[in-house]
């Protein structure tokens, strides 16, 4: 698979980069390209990765075994080695299966998601997306996160998300630090912030859609007139009233 990374445009995507491990990371070389796949080996594989995320939502990941795999999904267990290698790999190819449906989602989709829609409309789609993401394979995304912290940020897929948030920026709010500010606004998605809210917490997923679009509205509206009495202001006695002689 190609490593070269997207650009930040409106047109079909390119090739889409590998989520880990760091063989297929930026700067590590680009991959000879995989052969073309045959049908059947296609809906294998399709089988495979389905009855691995069907285990993976309902034990997490930790029960997912090949055999168990194999069983869930009608496929040799021979065939379920050969495809994938070990359970690491197939849960890696798990996460990059659905990375590259969410990046086809808004790179190449439908409006307000994908190109056709204004640029504030995208950017709340996407940052709605991308919660239902994380909540989907949060149990995958925090095993990984917790092996490897900082792997997220040199990943093909948070560039991917990095470059696509910063185009949206720059188009809301022209002249803006908008790399820096791609950065900050992806950083409470990392996925044991998400564990925290989601699990510890118990917020439902609209919640914490609706409080990620009240955070970035919080300025606009402390400098509209109706939002005034909200800001801290140094209190001012009240004159005295006059003296009334009788």
């Amino acid at each position: 698979m190609s490593t070269r990374r997207p650009q930040a445009g409106d047109g079909p995507p390119g090739p889409l980069l590998a989520l880990l491990p760091a063989g297929n990371a930026p700067g590590a070389g680009a991959a000879p390209a995989p052969a073309p796949e045959r049908a059947d080996a296609a809906r294998n594989r399709r089988r495979i990765l389905d009855a691995a995320a069907r285990i993976v939502a309902e034990k997490g990941p930790d029960a997912v075994t090949m055999n168990q795999v194999a069983h869930a999904s009608g496929i040799g267990v021979g065939t379920v080695y050969r495809r994938f290698g070990d359970v690491s790999q197939l849960l890696w190819a798990l996460l990059d299966d659905r990375e590259r449906q969410f990046q086809e989602a808004y790179m190449s989709g439908p409006p307000p998601l994908g190109p056709g829609a204004p640029a504030d409309e995208r950017l709340d789609a996407f940052l709605d997306a991308l919660v239902d993401r994380v909540a989907e394979q949060r149990a995958l995304l925090l095993a990984a996160h917790s092996a490897a912290p900082r792997a997220r940020y040199h990943s093909g897929a948070y560039q991917v998300m990095h470059t696509h948030t910063a185009m949206l920026l720059s188009r809301l709010r022209p002249g803006c630090d908008a790399a820096l500010l791609a950065h900050l606004l992806l950083a409470p998605f990392s996925p044991d912030l998400m564990h925290h809210l989601s699990v510890e917490q118990a917020l439902p997923a609209e919640r914490v859609k609706a409080g990620v679009r009240d955070l970035l509205a919080l300025r606009t509206r402390a400098a509209a007139p109706e939002a005034s009495p909200s800001v801290d202001t140094p209190w001012t006695p009240p004159p005295p009233r006059p003296t009334i002689t009788p």
